[in-house]
């Protein structure tokens, strides 16, 4: 075995765990009605039309970074931020028929590029959509997060206590690396249902509650109000 194949090997397994939430996610996407697709998500100003649009344009988006990845030809994530939210916007508004069977085409071209994509490309840097470079490898973690977060977002029965704790400590560690508190005072997030500790910044205070609660607060995916400690204002998180 090569150094490359505990990576790769994780890469096969997160593959594995996209396609088993989009499994979860398309039945309950299928059981929504027309009407349902104009209510209000979770997300600030966004339908769940808004929210089934972006996941699909958001599986092409990947498809190029893995076509990047494969071909070295510079495929950007994204043709521009404006063209991105336009996308989102003008496939809102459509019926469940057309949202679901662009659901799950847009996810099997992109699962199925993954699934043939030659060992040696998954290391070859590509940008994600804000500019930063990144291994291919990092984007089946990148489809995890959109399928399992948006899922909440779509407000049906599947909230963060659903998430598996495998996902949950990967993104707990993952957000605690990138959520800025608007005043910039720093923390301690303790999980008190795992071994997990994190600081953020200098630390003042500590926050602790279990794993899938503190994950969930620090996406901007709950309030906050089932963890301990005095809860700092956070930036949105990207």
């Amino acid at each position: 075995m090569t150094s490359d194949a505990p990576q790769l090997a994780d890469t096969a397994a997160l593959l594995d765990s996209v396609a088993a939430a989009t499994d979860r996610l398309i039945p309950a996407v299928a059981a929504l009605t027309d009407a349902d697709l104009v209510e209000p998500s979770l997300l600030p100003g966004w339908t769940r039309g808004h929210v089934l649009a972006h996941l699909s344009r958001n599986a092409d988006s990947l498809v190029n970074l893995l076509l990047w990845a494969r071909t070295g030809i510079e495929t950007p994530q994204y043709a521009s931020q404006y063209l991105r939210e336009a996308d989102i916007e003008s496939g809102a508004p459509r019926p469940l028929r057309e949202q679901l069977e662009d659901l799950t085409a847009s996810h099997e071209r992109w699962l199925a590029l993954a699934r043939v994509m030659p060992d040696d490309r998954w290391p070859a840097l590509v940008r994600n959509r804000q500019g930063g470079e990144i291994p291919a490898t990092r984007v089946p973690w990148m489809r995890l997060l959109e399928v399992e977060i948006h899922h909440v977002d779509l407000a049906l029965d599947y909230t963060p206590a659903d998430w598996s704790p495998d996902f949950t400590a990967r993104l707990l560690a993952q957000s605690v690396t990138e959520v800025k508190p608007e005043d910039g005072a720093g923390f301690t997030v303790v999980a008190t249902d795992t071994d997990y500790t994190g600081t953020v910044g200098t630390p003042t205070t500590t926050i602790s509650g279990p794993a899938t609660s503190l994950a969930a607060w620090l996406i901007g995916r709950s309030p906050g109000t089932d963890l301990t400690g005095t809860l700092p204002n956070l930036a949105a998180w990207k």
